[in-house]
């Protein structure tokens, strides 16, 4: 992990920024889990969010996200390399494709692009980051 990043993390905060930033990554957190069943909604940023956030709120929040054991490894690795693994690009660009054309399907002519848009620019923006890939053991 970046040291400057560490040091910025766990300055102490009055308490009620401590309590907007554990709100936010709650909310972030929540969004991500609902990000597994809704088409739409990506949940690698998410947690990378919630992460982020619970640094700022919470030593407790973020060592119990960092231990998860689906989403630890995903922070881990960004916080290291900037890199999202290979499985949750290829996912997320499924998911956010089906969302898009139940989107398009879905709604008024006038908003029907607008899900599209959204999912094309995160989806440049996931695919021009690293990947990386876990090591097998054995």
């Amino acid at each position: 992990m970046d040291k400057a990043f560490d040091d910025q993390a766990m300055a102490p905060r009055p308490l009620w920024r401590r309590l907007l930033w554990g709100m936010a990554g709650l909310l972030s957190l929540g969004l991500g889990i609902l990000g597994i069943f809704l088409p739409l909604l990506p949940t690698t940023p998410f947690v990378l969010l919630a992460a982020f956030c619970f640094s700022r709120s919470s030593r407790r929040c973020e060592a119990w996200l960092l231990g998860h054991p689906r989403f630890g490894p995903m922070i881990h690795d960004w916080r290291a390399y900037r890199a999202i693994p290979w499985r949750a690009k290829q996912l997320a660009w499924v998911m956010m494709a089906l969302g898009s054309a139940l989107g398009a399907w879905r709604l008024p002519l006038a908003w029907c692009w607008v899900p599209a848009a959204c999912c094309l620019a995160v989806g440049l923006w996931m695919w021009s980051l690293p990947t990386r890939e876990r090591l097998k053991a054995g």
